[in-house]
């Protein structure tokens, strides 16, 4: 999992059926915990907001994470940070 805070969203029109109905967010990863990655795209099926700090599951988890089986989806806000106050240290 990725800690990162939500800088924006993405609206696609055209997208893969298994898609349609889901909100886009742009994750900036905390310093911590970027490494090679930088910003990219999360489907948000929680309702996070732009400034929130979120949990992020990557690769096949993502897919599980937001119960979408069998669509493309390589990362997936599965949950929002209440208190980002320690996330000073990373």
């Amino acid at each position: 999992m990725i800690v990162g805070k939500v800088v924006g969203s993405i609206v696609s029109t055209r997208k893969n059926e298994n898609l349609i109905g889901n909100k886009f967010m742009i994750i900036e990863p905390v310093p911590g915990m970027r490494g090679e990655i930088g910003s990219f795209v999360a489907i948000d099926n929680i309702g996070a907001g732009i400034g929130e700090y979120v949990l992020v599951a990557c690769g096949s988890a993502a897919r599980i994470g937001c119960g979408m089986e069998k669509a493309p989806v390589d990362a997936a806000i599965v949950g929002i940070i209440d208190d980002p106050s320690g996330l000073a240290d990373l």
